[in-house]
């Protein structure tokens, strides 16, 4: 063999060799993430795209499920005494909402997206929702005509200890820094405070403050790539941390996201991938996801069947995260737990304390802001660092006007003292055995009464879950609304409960959202039948999505006209 030959047979070879190596990590990378859309950010975004808007008329409405014609008019007498109670209950607080929404882009998106699109405009027609409210006290709200709710909202993780609480820790954190005011730049003397308990609860050597939970997640993701030199985040499929790009690779983001790896969680095939890449500077942790690992919490809207599954297993998530604490320590991949969410719900010293394992930095947000908007991002003194010594010019920037703004802090040091309370200590002390009881009260109930409903809970945040195909469950958190109870926008996906609720407060809940079921049940929204299987249900949807997409105005099968 020549020697050019085989200078060229050796290069061919390596050429090759790394063809297939690079073919390989590719093929990892793909593997890891998880099946579903939400695992594949592109496919997802494509699929979004070409799905044509289309709605059912008011004979199709009560019977997209081919129900037959007795349980269609059932379901439409149960709907219009509904929409009548509505009218007259909420009448003040819908009007003024919708008044509010022609000006209010939030207000559109929210209603928007309520319910499944199919049967969005006529339910906002006639079961409209409220979005003002006048007053709160212990665990209830009062809306614009005097309507007294149970709060299941939980002002989206905000209320920890109760509305009370808050309006307590604003009045209080106001005095501590009135002399001051709003003077910015400077720091109030509560800040230091605020910085030893950080540390103390984080476990954690410095702290850096901001406006939002969002920013705070921000800037961990940047001072991660700033001090690894690498380039790309991993984030876990249906876990949120805030709504800017890097984190929402998906369905809702106008750009891609280029440096994000979706992966699934709980994965062996993910922890491979943490091992064999060079170019991942973190792995973001929202420990929620233990309620419901790789899917998020759907809002009401997005229900078109039951597949819907939730169970926390705290044992199973615990060991998923020392795997990958082993991972990134091996690697020296920074690991972030986002508690935007979940900080100081499940113990004092948040996540970190509640699942033994320790992250090199940690996100805080909502609660810990006393009522007022805060992040905060707790770190390892060497990744906390935005300048290199050495390297003058060499900075990671980070500033905004409004952090550390004298009445945050001080709200947050009233916050702060309070954790340190014998009070709170023996709160925490019972919390999973109450909650966990609770959850367990409410399924007894619900089986005994024989209803397609399930709570599945961690601690005080909870979710419903449906155990017979219908295309019909976002119909109950309109039941929901008209027994006394508040829910957020995304409905019964997810209830947040403030840790005031007594055992009283307790049973008037389970006894108002079990009514709610039984309502909806009599009105013939749970019919069931052979077809209806959860397989056929979305095969259905599906088809009409493709009748809508390729031939405008015509009918899908056995179903009546779709309206375009």
């Amino acid at each position: 063999m020549s020697a050019p030959f085989a200078l060229a047979a050796t290069a061919g070879a390596a050429a090759l060799g790394m063809a297939l190596a690079k073919a390989k990590t590719r093929l990892d990378l793909s593997r890891a993430k998880h099946p579903s859309l939400a695992g594949h950010a592109r496919m997802a975004r494509r699929v979004a795209s070409l799905i044509r808007f289309y709605e059912y008329d008011e004979q199709r409405f009560f019977c997209s499920d081919d129900a037959p014609r007795q349980i269609a008019e059932q379901r439409r007498s149960g709907f219009h005494t509904l929409s009548r109670l509505y009218r007259e209950r909420f009448g003040e607080t819908s009007a003024r909402s919708a008044d509010a929404a022609a000006g209010i882009s939030d207000l559109q998106f929210i209603n928007a997206y309520r319910v499944p699109f199919q049967y969005s405009r006529f339910a906002d027609q006639h079961l409209p929702s409220g979005s003002f409210l006048e007053s709160s006290s212990g665990v209830t709200v009062t809306d614009l005509d005097g309507n007294v709710f149970y709060d299941l909202t939980g002002s989206y993780g905000v209320n920890l200890f109760g509305h009370d609480f808050y309006k307590s820790c604003i009045e209080r954190g106001a005095e501590l820094v009135r002399d001051l005011g709003p003077v910015l730049g400077a720091y109030h003397p509560t800040v230091a405070y605020n910085v030893r308990r950080l540390r103390e609860i984080s476990g954690l050597d410095e702290v850096s403050f901001h406006m939002s939970g969002t920013e705070a997640v921000m800037q961990a993701v940047r001072l991660a790539r700033y001090h690894t030199r690498r380039s790309h985040l991993v984030r876990f499929c249906g876990a949120y941390h805030g709504w800017w790009g890097d984190v929402q690779p998906g369905v809702g983001n106008p750009s891609a996201a280029r440096d994000t790896y979706t992966l699934a969680e709980m994965s062996e095939r993910t922890l491979n991938v943490l091992r064999r890449r060079r170019d991942i500077a973190c792995v973001l942790v929202n420990p929620l996801q233990a309620l419901h690992p790789n899917a998020s919490a759907p809002a009401d809207g997005s229900l078109v069947d039951s597949s819907r599954r939730a169970g926390f297993d705290r044992a199973a998530y615990t060991t998923w995260l020392q795997e990958l604490r082993a991972v990134c320590d091996e690697r020296k991949i920074v690991l972030i737990f986002d508690e935007v969410f979940v900080g100081f719900r499940l113990a004092p010293g948040g996540a970190k304390e509640y699942f033994g394992v320790k992250p090199d930095l940690i996100t805080y947000g909502k609660t810990l802001g006393g009522g007022f908007p805060v992040g905060v991002v707790c770190g390892r003194g060497d990744l906390m660092k935005r300048y290199r010594a050495d390297r003058p010019a060499d900075i990671c920037f980070a500033r905004g006007t409004f952090n550390s703004h004298p009445y945050v802090m001080g709200a947050m040091t009233a916050f702060l003292r309070y954790i340190e309370t014998s009070d709170a200590e023996t709160l925490y002390g019972s919390l999973e055995r109450i909650w966990n009881n609770r959850a367990a009260q409410l399924n007894r109930r619900l089986a005994e009464a024989a209803l397609p409903v399930r709570i599945a809970n961690l601690s005080s945040i909870w979710t419903v879950t449906y155990n017979s195909p219908s295309r019909y469950n976002w119909m109950l958190q309109y039941y929901l609304r008209a027994e006394g109870l508040a829910l957020s926008w995304i409905g019964t996906g997810r209830l947040i409960f403030s840790l005031n609720y007594t055992d009283a407060d307790f049973r008037a809940v389970a006894d108002r959202f079990l009514a709610a079921c039984q309502a909806m049940q009599r009105d013939g929204w749970w019919w069931t039948s052979t077809a209806t299987a959860g397989r056929s249900i979305k095969r259905r949807i599906l088809w009409e999505m493709l009748t809508s997409r390729f031939s405008r105005g015509s009918a899908s099968p056995g179903n009546g006209p779709i309206q375009e």
